[in-house]
């Protein structure tokens, strides 16, 4: 009797446990960036997968849309933008941080790859 009731606590308490991590919201969002090649991508991505609540960050180079997975409960859109922005780029309203987006490599600024592959690409 003793471990039967023992396993209904355990049971309840694990239940409840699990019941807690649902309420973490999960928002995903597509942020409009400057970025320009596959190093930037590299960079963005690179940054935002090991920001803490960030689940999943993709680019897509060629429309320069970022894919956003995160909890909302853990970082804000605008804490996501403004990572963005302190990498050098713009993310959607929020303008690249300036100093950030000078040092950024040729290629990574507007029409950088086409002045890049005039003196010889990568």
């Amino acid at each position: 009797m003793k471990n039967s009731l023992l396993l209904v606590v355990l049971l309840v308490v694990s239940n409840f446990g699990f019941g807690q991590k649902t309420t973490a919201k999960t928002e995903t969002v597509v942020i409009q960036t400057s970025a320009e090649c596959d190093e930037c991508k590299e960079r963005i991505e690179g940054s935002l997968n090991y920001t803490k609540g960030v689940k999943f960050a993709e680019l897509d180079v060629p429309s320069r849309k970022l894919t956003v997975k995160f909890k909302s409960d853990v970082i804000s859109l605008e804490e996501i933008k403004k990572q963005i922005s302190s990498l050098g780029y713009n993310a959607d309203e929020v303008l690249a941080d300036p100093t950030a987006f000078e040092k950024l490599p040729a290629c990574c600024k507007p029409n950088g790859m086409e002045k890049h592959e005039e003196h010889g690409g990568h």
